[in-house]
């Protein structure tokens, strides 16, 4: 018997096929259409490991795949048949197939007794102890998987291997993998101060005692002579922040740094990076939706030095500043619409992901926000022309 009951149901509904399949490194399959059937296929040409075909991608509650061997089923299924990727512990395969769901559905996951103790020590770990996770490098020559699920190349991983470790919790008794860490520094000094974690099946967390406040993962890449920074690229995650680095390195040079937030958004992480490289301009690189957007327009007040106040409403944001209050158009640029209520200088610049995804790893990916069933002629020459001018903003 289990210790608690889950409606499997109401997970299902909230969790797509196409979602679990895009974390296990399928891809969209354009030329097979997109309609009342996508195909979402594993590897590529002679590589080719696996090809779903998914119905009714619009409706994460009815989609049901099958493949060409006649092999059939639902999001459950998919789970099933790769639970070992997906890093959960449970007393049988459903405890495992329900935390999956549960994390995917962006609820909290079922907990276990024999769980309890390991999630207290997690919840209330007030500072970060480095003597609890073990740490080693990245291997160059033996890349973990997760990273080319995420598109990243084996050159960016090496690019960026100085600044990932991969660490193992040793108080967690139930897993005893390896996740990524991307170490958290404050600049002052050294010393890690906690890490943005990743791992197989979507799963994202932070090291217990992570410094959010003051400390973030920055990389950078002028080989350590941080005056020399000319750019400083903010993300959301650092999977986005190596996603950005790949699609746009031929426009970029060494004398940058690149920074995440690892979703959260401090301004003592916003000023002790900009202290440390004190040349250096700011880049809003956050995510295209309105939270990333809330990212940018607080990042900017910063930057700008303006009180800015920001209330975010269901569909848009009201800010207020100086005496002024207005509602800021989703449809339209938000530091645009800003500088027509205050004077801004302009010292944060913008290299946002194209407006069909909503972040970086996304575009890389070719993961968009909405799939357009008949895109017009003109809606494919506009998006050709968005992705040929992509680009900072000046």
């Amino acid at each position: 018997m289990t210790d608690y009951k889950v409606n499997f149901k109401d997970l299902k509904s909230k969790v797509g096929i196409d979602d679990l399949a895009y974390t296990l490194g399928y891809r969209l399959d354009r030329k097979a259409g997109v309609g009342r059937y996508i195909e979402l296929v594993l590897g590529d040409g002679r590589e080719k490991r696996d090809t779903l075909i998914v119905c009714h991608p619009q409706d994460k509650a009815s989609q049901r795949f099958f493949r060409r061997d006649g092999s059939k089923g639902d999001v459950v299924t998919l789970i099933r048949e790769n639970l070992n990727a997906f890093n959960v512990s449970g007393k049988d395969e459903w405890q495992k197939i329900a935390k999956v769901l549960s994390r995917f559905a962006n609820m909290p996951e079922p907990e276990y007794r024999e769980d309890q103790e390991y999630v207290q020590s997690v919840r209330y770990h007030a500072t970060f102890d480095s003597s609890r996770y073990e740490v080693k490098p990245i291997n160059p020559d033996k890349i973990p998987a997760i990273f080319h699920q995420r598109g990243l190349s084996d050159e960016t991983v090496r690019t960026f291997a100085p600044f990932i470790r991969l660490i193992r919790d040793k108080k967690n008794e139930n897993f005893d993998g390896f996740n990524i860490g991307f170490p958290y520094t404050n600049g002052e000094n050294d010393q890690v101060r906690g890490y943005e974690l990743r791992g197989y099946g979507g799963y994202k967390s932070k090291a217990a005692g992570s410094d959010s406040s003051s400390s973030a993962w920055v990389a950078d890449l002028s080989g350590g002579y941080p005056n020399v920074v000319k750019s400083v690229f903010f993300c959301e995650s650092a999977f986005d922040a190596m996603a950005f680095y790949q699609w746009n390195r031929k426009q970029l040079t060494n004398e940058i740094a690149l920074v995440s937030l690892g979703g959260t958004f401090s301004d003592g992480q916003i000023r002790q990076v900009l202290n440390r490289f004190p040349g250096a301009r700011p880049f809003d690189c956050f995510d295209n939706d309105l939270p990333g957007r809330n990212y940018g327009l607080r990042m900017m007040a910063l930057v700008e030095n303006i009180p800015l106040k920001i209330n975010r409403t269901r569909d848009n944001l009201e800010v207020e500043a100086n005496g002024r209050s207005f509602r800021l158009d989703p449809e339209r640029p938000f530091q645009v619409q800003v500088k027509e209520h205050l004077s801004v200088r302009y010292d944060m610049g913008q290299w946002l992901p194209p407006k069909a995804f909503k972040d970086w790893n996304d575009c890389l990916l070719k993961k968009p926000m909405e799939m357009r069933l008949h895109p017009t002629k003109q809606d494919q020459i506009n998006n050709l022309a968005e992705r040929r001018n992509a680009g900072p903003k000046l």
